[in-house]
């Protein structure tokens, strides 16, 4: 046999078995975040309210907050309801406002406390929402690194046998 049919069956081998090491840690790692998330969630106790959601939300109606898709959900529940509460301003336009009043306005005050607090409740549910889209991405290619890992070591094998 060849130094360079060797090295080469000595490499997919090695690198089939860090892939199979690898990529289960990986899933693993991906799935014990995930149930962080929904732990964290769950402990929030955030539910949909039982009725009067826009119609591409309807389907949450009454269920609680769980996962990161259902994060981003009520994010958007929580950014209507700011904008509603606010008249369509942000926090910035209302903190202007209030800076050009003198920041004596107290109604205005009040709104500037509103929005900021709507803003950072949305802001920390689209942050669980990204973090549940980056355990999606790190179950997954764990799983690919597994099966890549699987099929490096059954090419490795049969180099091998066919020597």
């Amino acid at each position: 046999m060849s130094v360079v049919r060797t090295t080469a069956m000595a490499l997919l081998g090695a690198a089939g078995a860090a892939m199979m090491v690898a990529g289960p840690v990986m899933v693993a790692l991906g799935v014990k975040a995930r149930a962080e998330i929904k732990t964290e969630l769950r402990g929030q106790a955030i539910s949909f309210p039982g009725k009067g959601l826009p119609d591409d939300l309807a389907a949450h109606q009454g269920r609680a907050v769980v996962t990161g898709s259902q994060a981003r959900a009520f994010a958007q529940v929580i950014g209507n309801n700011v904008l509603m509460a606010t008249g369509g301003r942000s926090y910035g336009e209302i903190s202007a406002e209030l800076h050009a009043a003198g920041g004596d306005d107290e109604k205005l005050e009040v709104l500037r406390q509103t929005a900021f607090t709507g803003q950072m409740l949305r802001a920390s549910l689209l942050n669980a929402y990204q973090a549940w889209q980056i355990t999606t991405l790190v179950i997954g290619l764990g799983t690919l690194l597994t099966i890549t890992g699987a099929a490096l070591l059954a090419a490795s094998t049969t180099l091998a046998l066919a020597s």
